[in-house]
């Protein structure tokens, strides 16, 4: 049964399928292909910070066509087999786009370089997932006070730990000095083959510190309030970092550096990171941190399978190489300072 009249079929007779409207696909109608541009004619850079999506980037480091880019991050960088990549400070990276530096000029970060090191930390010890804080560095200047605010040895193990996991060389700087003395402190890490630099509020031993780091890329860590953005500036004078005082009520220092940025120091570079009151290290492997103590990890291949090398772990062969003095007291110290940092991943 038809529902048309007569004077409907003549007023449809004038329309055929050709007189349909096609929607345009608004995605375009050129298939999508799996193949992405090589970017042979991208250009290198150094990323020197992040701040809200943008990188701020060095080109042509060390020749007269020296200059800081801003860039952004390829879409592709975040459809890897791994999830999204994140650049940060430290990177190597090939740019595209417009890398002449000049101001709104805006370059895209295409690809990243492999990396020599990963320093990271996670939220919390739970949390697997873990933040990369800067690429590429070797070296760890761990910035820690005398006093005002206390000095925290735990804190301290906690970056001991990222740093051995990392493969990165430790520097303990301890400032403020002339408030206290550091030997009680300074005796939890007896053990450890440590770099110690001293430092009083009214002189920074700048010499020695520059001799440390050059040539190195050294990521400064600490609590807020112990100086190390007062450090920085004292080295890098014209990286003009934010500094504040340590609350007189909590004893806690506020937080004055909010970015991680790194700054040439010579034939090296001074990466500076916000302060931070804690360091969770759900993402390391305890195996990396034997690795940091050659003598004691040659002795654990005597281990039995799965031994933890603490106090109660049964046939343990460091501690029983200790035990015998096979070690000798530095051995005691070594041993005492690795089962305190392994403690801290389950503390």
């Amino acid at each position: 049964m038809s529902w048309l009249t007569d004077d409907d079929d003549e007023a449809y007779s004038e329309y055929d399928e050709s007189s349909a409207r096609v929607r345009p696909n608004p995605k375009g109608s050129k298939p999508r292909t799996k193949h992405r541009p090589d970017h042979a004619d991208a250009v290198p850079g150094h990323v020197f910070t992040v701040d809200r999506g943008r990188y701020g980037v060095w080109v042509g480091e060390g020749t007269a066509d020296e200059r800081q880019v801003t860039a952004t991050k390829a879409r592709d960088l975040g459809r890897s087999p791994e999830g999204r990549i994140s650049v940060v400070p430290g990177d190597w990276v090939d740019l595209v786009g417009d890398t002449s530096g000049d101001e709104g000029s805006l370059a895209r970060i295409v690809r990243i370089h492999p990396r020599s090191s990963l320093l990271r930390r996670s939220a919390d010890d739970t949390d697997a997932v873990e933040r990369i804080i800067v690429a590429n560095a070797d070296q760890m200047l761990i910035v820690v006070a005398a006093a005002n605010p206390e000095p925290r040895p735990r804190l301290v193990d906690r970056y001991l730990v990222a740093a051995y996991d990392a493969g990165i060389h430790p520097i303990l700087c301890v400032t403020k000095t002339d408030l206290a003395d550091p030997s009680d402190f300074l005796a939890n890490f007896a053990g450890l083959d440590l770099t110690i630099v001293t430092s009083r509020s009214d002189a920074v031993p700048l010499d020695e510190l520059r001799a440390l780091l050059d040539g190195h890329t050294t990521v400064a860590v600490g609590h807020s309030g112990v100086g190390k953005s007062t450090l920085v500036n004292a080295l890098v004078p014209e990286a003009n970092r934010a500094t504040g005082r340590v609350n007189d009520v909590t004893g806690r220092g506020r937080h004055t550096s909010s970015s991680t940025v790194s700054y040439r120091l010579g034939s090296g570079w001074i990466v500076d990171t916000p302060g931070v009151r804690s360091f969770g290290l759900g993402h390391v492997d305890p195996a990396n941190i034997l690795g940091a103590f050659g003598d004691l990890a040659q002795i654990a291949k005597n281990c039995p399978r799965g031994c933890t090398h603490l106090p109660d772990s049964p046939d343990c062969a460091i501690i029983e190489a200790v035990d015998e003095g096979v070690l000798g007291e530095s051995g005691r110290l070594r041993l005492d300072s690795f089962q305190r940092l392994i403690s801290t991943l389950g503390s």
